[in-house]
Parts: C-alpha cells; structure tokens; sequence
C-alpha cells in the first residue's frame, strides 16, 4: 500500500473528534486508506443491499450492531443514520468512534453539516499525488505518462492500462452514480457534456455555449456541471477579486482533478498523442493546478488557489492567497525555459505591489533556477511552491 499524505492527519483527528468523515470520488482510496488506519474497528459497507436494507429498516438496531464504533464505507446511501450517529456519540463522548466515508459531496455535506455540526471532522481525499508516488520510488517519467496515466489508485495497483481502465469508470459513473445523485433521463446527452467539458479544459467556463453545443439549456448546464462538481470530477477556479484598478475577467475557469480521465474522454490512445494535441496546456494547467490543490487537501485545508485575468488578456495562472499575502504562479507545459514566461508575472507584480510573494514558473523541464523575475519550478517539484 502506498502511504498516503493524509494519514497522519486523519490519525490526529480521530483523537480529537467522535466522528471523522473522508469523502472523495470513487476510487480515490479511502476505504483502503480507512481499512488500514483503523483495522481494529468493524468495516460495514453500505453498498452491500443487505446490509443497506438493515441501516433502513431498522437504523437504532444497525447501529448498536457495532458498540465499539465502526467504519460506515458509503454512508451517503443510508442519509437518515446522521441523526442516530449524533445521539450514539454524544451519549459516547468518545474520539474515533466512527469513521465515514463517501463519494458525493453534496448529498453528504448537508446531512454532515445539519446533523454532526461540532462533532466531525471532514477530510477530502483525491486520487494519488505525485508527491505521494514519489514517497515510493515511483519512476518521475515525463510529465506526458502522468497526464496520459492520470493518478487514480487502482491502475497503478493493478498496473492496468489507462485505454482498459477510464471507458468502464466513465461507464460506471454515468449510468450509476448520477442516477443516485440527479435522476437525469438522458445519460447519452449527459456522456456528450461530460466530454464537451474535457475539450475546455483549462479555459473560461462559458455555460451558453456549453449548453448550446450540448444541446440543452443554460440552467441544465448549470445542473449538470453541479454534478460533476459534486462527484468531484472538476473543479472551478474561481477569479482572485482584487482588481488593483484594472477590469477583470469575472468568470471561472474549468479544470478536471485528474488528467487521465480528460485524456480517456479526448480519445487519446497513447502520450505520444499528447506531444501535438490542443489541449496539451490546459491539461499540464489541469494537473499542477491540481497538485496544489491535492498538498492543501491532504493537511486537511481548504484550496487557496484562484486565476487572475484583466480585460486585456494579462493573466496569471494561479494565484495561492496566504495570510493576505499572493504568490503567483505561471505554468508552463514547454521544457525549455525562455523570457516570456516571465512577462505576465513582472506585469501583475507591479499592479501587486506589496500583496505579492515570491514567483514562481512551473515548467515541463527536470531541473529549477531561482532567477530575478521568479523562481523556476520543475513539474516534480510543485509542491515545493506551498512549502516555501
């Protein structure tokens, strides 16, 4: 098992609070990662119809089935054991007695929020980093193997090809765990937006369009995309609000977590397509973007990151806020360092004045240069940028 960056903070809350929550996609490794921090407690998984039917039927019977605590895998499809969770703990007043898990964000965060306010702690788990690859010697290929392979846990433990392993997760996802989250009637129509929003990847989410190419409404984009957000698919990064006098682009722009999902619904077949494709940029942007976001998530904090575009096309890739303070980072997907990847985060540290940081330049390259206009980063090292 590859250790996971979370470990020890989840092992520090569960001393701290009755319950804690780890939540993610599916395949992200969270029960693998609950089964070996807490092999002392019971596994109950609620995917298991038996075992769901119990928790619905008879909720108090269910639980006071595991008077020690358990590990509830897929809580999201028993909602109503919330309210039975918070009187069993509090009556307990123990730390760790249960440990959650589950893949939809939305249907989770509500109960979690309304009904264990104060008594959970609520950590999300994306697939692999590469800093956790790295933790184990895994081979630092060129970053194209990495957008190509994408991080979910399961194809590095299997070693199964991406082109085997992405069409049955997409498959399984749409015609699954989108009827649990929003019975939508049309998955076919679903399947299209999902791949129409791997073609902008990287760029400013723009729903009319969206919704026109997909042929459907605006607001059922808006739904949709919801969704994909929900079952932690994409993300939005939002716009940074300082405006240091200048116009700003208000608009978020769309990032999937993993690259390799992107690649499977492109119909990319092999890295070497990577080498020429379009979208190559916005899938390096996709990938240490989230990287970035994976190091905050893995110490249990919220992303920081934002974009930063004016009304002349001046932008800055990313933006990490810290304290009030702004550390730009531009990035790069070529492997050779050249001047003008310097250009926009010279233009927007003289807008910042004393709100900026240190810069920093992600690049495709091996090696890192610190230089007058910015530090240099290689796609290894991104984490390094938090650090610092």
């Amino acid at each position: 098992m590859i250790k996971r960056q979370m470990s020890d903070k989840i092992k520090y809350l569960a001393a701290k609070f009755p319950v804690v929550a780890v939540i993610g996609p599916r395949q992200s490794g969270k029960t693998t990662l609950v089964k070996n921090m807490f092999p002392e407690k019971n596994y109950v998984s609620l995917e298991d119809p038996d075992t769901r039917e119990f928790a619905l039927v008879d909720p108090r019977g269910f639980l006071a089935a595991y008077p020690g605590g358990a590990v509830l895998d897929e809580v999201q499809r028993a909602p109503h054991l919330f309210s039975y969770l918070q009187t069993i703990v509090d009556e307990k007043g123990q730390a760790g007695f249960f440990v959650l898990t589950g893949s939809h964000n939305f249907l989770l965060h509500e109960n979690l929020s309304q009904t264990l306010a104060g008594r959970v702690a609520i950590l999300k788990l994306l697939p692999f980093s590469l800093l956790e690859l790295r933790m184990v010697n895994y081979p630092m290929e060129s970053y194209e193997r990495y957008l190509f392979k994408g991080f979910y846990p399961r194809i590095y433990d299997k070693d199964i090809e991406p082109v085997d392993w992405y069409p049955s997760y997409i498959q399984t996802y749409i015609e699954r765990d989108v009827r649990l989250i929003k019975n939508i009637s049309d998955l076919n129509a679903f399947q299209r937006f999902l791949r129409l929003c791997a073609g902008r990847t990287g760029q400013i989410l723009n729903l009319s369009s969206l919704g026109n190419d997909c042929g459907i409404t605006h607001n059922t984009a808006k739904s949709w995309l919801s969704i994909l957000e929900a079952s932690y698919i994409v993300f939005l990064l939002q716009p940074h609000y300082a405006n240091f006098n200048k116009r700003l682009v208000k608009s978020a722009k769309l990032y999937f977590y993993d690259p390799g999902l992107v690649c499977s619904l492109l119909g990319i077949e092999n890295e070497q397509q990577l080498f020429t494709h379009y979208l190559k940029g916005g899938l390096f942007e996709s990938f240490v973007i989230s990287e970035l976001i994976k190091h905050r998530l893995n110490q249990g904090l919220e992303p920081n990151c934002y974009y930063w575009r004016d009304s002349r096309g001046n932008e800055i890739d990313c933006l990490l806020e810290t304290g009030g303070l702004l550390t730009p980072v531009e990035i790069k997907a070529g492997k050779t360092i050249t001047p003008d990847y310097f250009t926009a985060l010279q233009y927007w540290r003289k807008l910042a004045g004393e709100k900026a940081r240190k810069s920093f330049v992600v690049y495709g390259g091996d090696g890192g240069q610190k230089r007058t206009q910015g530090n240099v980063v290689s796609w290894k090292d991104t984490t390094t940028i938090i650090d610092a």
